[in-house]
């Protein structure tokens, strides 16, 4: 059975002030207070794994350990089956040092050139961690199609090229709360409140 979440703060393992700002306002309704890393101005650690599952595994564990308290981290990126699945899980390197999203958008751009196919979906893996060395995992998905040039200035990251299927806006231009609804990481949180969240005993 999954640990349920019981403690009244929760650090978020993420220096990317739109990461922590799009998961504290999933959690804002569950009365759990929201510290990001960098506010306790807590190291990075250099993302080693294979995949989403391995890098928010060791991003969660690291914040729980140097803090003392139930950490969550997030791993996310882009895959587009045209390119091998890249940039996947090196979706913020695309950017260069400085996360340059605008960078990436064009890196991914330039490499679909001649390609029919743009397929493309979202992956958002959450990982909670306890700082005695438990963890729950949850792995979300969106599905969509890319666009050029980009759109909107809401959102982070590749929003501005991403268009989920069903719509015809691109995640840039949606409301939050529209992308909130169906977004990768949102389906990975509503898991997390079923498993880790709603039925604590608040």
């Amino acid at each position: 059975m999954p640990r349920r979440l019981i403690e009244p703060s929760l650090v978020i393992a993420s220096h990317n002030v739109g990461k922590v700002r799009e998961i504290a306002d999933l959690m804002a309704p569950f009365g759990i207070e929201i510290v990001s890393a960098a506010t306790l101005c807590l190291e990075e650690p250099e993302e080693t794994g294979a995949t989403f599952i391995d890098n928010a595994v060791l991003k969660a564990h690291a914040a729980a350990t140097a803090s003392g308290t139930p950490a969550l981290a997030d791993d996310s990126g882009l895959v587009v089956p045209a390119l091998d699945g890249r940039p996947g899980i090196h979706s913020a390197r695309w950017g260069g040092p400085t996360k340059d999203f605008r960078l990436a958008m064009e890196k991914v751009e330039d490499a679909l050139a001649g390609k029919a196919d743009r397929r493309a979906h979202f992956v958002c893996v959450l990982a909670i961690a306890w700082p005695d060395g438990h963890r729950e995992v949850f792995e979300g998905r969106v599905d969509g199609r890319l666009v050029w040039p980009p759109r909107g200035e809401r959102g982070f990251g590749y929003d501005p090229i991403f268009i989920a299927d069903g719509h015809d806006i691109t995640f840039g231009e949606m409301e939050p709360d529209a992308k909130h609804a169906i977004s990768h990481r949102a389906d990975a949180f509503r898991q997390l409140v079923a498993a880790c969240v709603a039925t604590t005993d608040r």
